[in-house]
């Protein structure tokens, strides 16, 4: 299977609960936080998945603010295509979203910040977001004390 091409697709009806399970693990692990079913359903259309051989193998979401700002959530690889490539081409591909709808910047907080330095984002001051950014990270057990750091790429020269 490592070798089965994967492909990255908007996410269906049908891959919610693969994508929940696949947050579940990460969750537990409290390096994201955890998606109910009935929230997966809602956002839907956010989510682009890598699907190889029928399976769902990663997978991210695009949260729109506004003309000018868009998140990254939910980025997530199962462990066995980690290091492939996979969560580079979730990115690349959500970019390529972003950049299509018109969106200025994209944003994420993350543990792995290097990961997204590597792709050409830069490590910002989380107080440098809006403040609307945090309306689900106050649902957030770490909210009081969150260790996670913002990272940023601008899509389009500011105007």
């Amino acid at each position: 299977m490592a070798n089965a091409p994967v492909t990255i697709r908007p996410a269906v009806a049908g891959d919610v609960d693969a994508m929940g399970r696949l947050l579940a693990e990460f969750a537990a692990q409290k390096l994201l936080l955890a998606r109910s079913r009935d929230d997966l359903f809602a956002h839907l259309q956010e989510f682009l998945v890598a699907e190889q051989q029928g399976e769902c193998v990663g997978m991210v979401a695009l949260h729109i603010y506004d003309q000018s700002l868009a998140e990254l959530r939910s980025l997530a690889t199962a462990r066995a295509m980690q290091r492939q490539g996979v969560g580079r081409r979730l990115v690349t591909a959500s970019e390529a979203w972003a950049r299509r709808l018109g969106i200025g910047r994209i944003f994420a907080l993350t543990y792995v910040d290097r990961f997204f330095v590597n792709q050409g984002y830069r490590v910002v001051a989380k107080e440098s977001l809006p403040h609307k950014v945090w309306t689900v990270c106050i649902h957030c057990d770490r909210f009081a004390h969150c260790d996670e750091v913002a990272v940023e790429k601008r899509l389009t020269a500011p105007e």
